[in-house]
């Protein structure tokens, strides 16, 4: 069974580490001081500030930053700037009995995909792919911040992910199927094949999302996730937004899924708020889920918090 992270609470310190790219210290300043008006206390990674080009100090120091928080008693959530790149290169240098021994929650996309499923098979912790630190401004829609705080800070036996108004979620192919989520953003799942820390799909529901990538290297990553078993594994697909992929040859995001994920026949929901577009569901990595496409709904039928703290 998944192991639940204690319940984020008002009051609570939550932990701030730079584990790929480095982001630019007047943007980490101002996200910080948003949290504390949230009525949040911070505490910095040493290395929060690192920049050695497009990485955030080496992976080591980065790695050892975020077993520092793991560690320390007084966090109870860890929230990356950023993504980037250069998160994987941290996964040798983690302890993951350590971490499946002081379970805390963790939030993040993009890159940090990667460490989010690496969580969830080794130290059996549901992890969530929603915010980080960087959505933490006045201009963030108040639906990702409701989607947050109800991963994160309420109890709740079940919860349906629901797109905001006016954005439908679209049931592509029938079926009703239930287990666990994985899966993010595709680019950075993509790193991981053929390594020790290889997204796993094995009866697990799989959702995927993109950005800034044009379509034909969208077809390049899902042909490689289809030649490497993960749909034949899994039992359900969740396709999120592709944020600002263009065309290619006269070919659309929706194309691609109609030309390749339709066809595989598994239960298929599309068009789900995810990642890098501008709303962002909470999506729990490793929490146990229900996709029924007949009634066009995703449901995670577990908490994802404990009330234990």
């Amino acid at each position: 069974m998944a192991i639940k992270p204690p319940i984020l609470e008002p009051g609570d310190t939550i932990g701030i580490v730079t584990l790929g790219s480095p982001l630019n210290p007047l943007i980490i300043n101002e996200r910080i001081q948003f949290l504390e008006s949230l009525g949040f206390n911070v505490v910095l990674g040493r290395n929060v500030y690192a920049a050695t080009g497009f990485l955030a100090g080496t992976a080591e120091q980065r790695a050892a930053d975020l077993m520092d928080m793991f560690t320390n008693d007084v966090v109870k959530m860890i929230l990356p700037t950023r993504g980037g790149v250069g998160v994987q290169g941290i996964l040798p240098y983690l302890d993951y009995e350590v971490i499946k021994n002081n379970p805390k929650i963790i939030s993040g996309y993009s890159d940090i995909t990667i460490l989010l499923n690496v969580l969830s098979q080794k130290s059996d912790l549901i992890t969530l792919h929603s915010l980080l630190l960087l959505d933490f401004r006045p201009t963030t829609p108040a639906y990702n911040f409701n989607q947050f705080f109800e991963a994160t800070s309420v109890v709740l036996p079940t919860r349906v992910i629901e797109n905001p108004p006016g954005v439908p979620q679209i049931s592509l192919i029938q079926g009703n199927v239930t287990g666990p989520l994985v899966g993010g953003n595709l680019t950075s799942l993509i790193g991981t094949l053929g390594t020790p820390y290889e997204i796993d799909t094995t009866g697990k529901i799989l959702f995927l999302e993109d950005t800034h990538e044009p379509i034909n290297t969208i077809f390049r990553y899902l042909s490689m996730l289809e030649t490497a078993g993960k749909f034949n594994d899994c039992i359900g697909i969740v396709m999120g937004e592709c944020t600002n992929c263009p065309d290619a040859y006269n070919t659309s995001y929706a194309d691609l899924i109609n030309g390749v994920i339709v066809p595989l026949g598994k239960p298929l929901m599309t068009n789900v708020a995810t990642g890098h577009g501008f709303y962002k569901a909470a999506i729990p990595v490793g929490a146990t889920a229900n996709l029924n496409t007949f009634n066009n709904t995703l449901t995670i039928t577990e908490p994802t918090v404990s009330a234990v703290t």
